[in-house]
């Protein structure tokens, strides 16, 4: 499984995209369907128009490194709605994990989670 930073943000393309493409391909991709930098440290995930493959490109300041998984049986699932005419949605590790292992979220609900109030310092 994945570990990633907080700061890292998680995009889906919400195109199908051609498995062909390597390192050159997904970062053209990115910065032409995506409208984003491939070297800004997020992770880009792809799937094909069938749906049983999907592959993650992402710059670890060193160069692009790809994650690619096929699923032998069944399809990878958005975890989240996609709103109409949308490019790209953002999901989270969690949500990652649950896309990653085939399973459709669409019925699912998540909690609430505990969120620290922010305390302001008098100066």
């Amino acid at each position: 499984m994945l570990t990633l930073p907080a700061a890292v943000r998680i995009y889906v393309a919400t195109q199908p995209v051609d498995m062909r493409r390597s390192f050159h391909g997904l970062a053209a991709t990115v910065r032409g369907q995506l409208q984003m930098d491939p070297a800004s440290g997020h992770l880009f995930v792809f799937v094909n128009r069938r749906a049983n493959l999907l592959k993650a490109i992402f710059w670890d300041r060193t160069g692009y490194a790809i994650l690619a998984k096929r699923l032998s049986q069944g399809t990878f699932h958005f975890p989240v709605d996609v709103p109409e005419g949308a490019r790209q949605v953002t999901i989270n590790g969690g949500q990652l994990g649950l896309m990653l292992e085939g399973l459709d979220l669409r019925g699912a609900r998540q909690r609430k989670r505990y969120k620290p109030r922010e305390v302001k310092l008098a100066v």
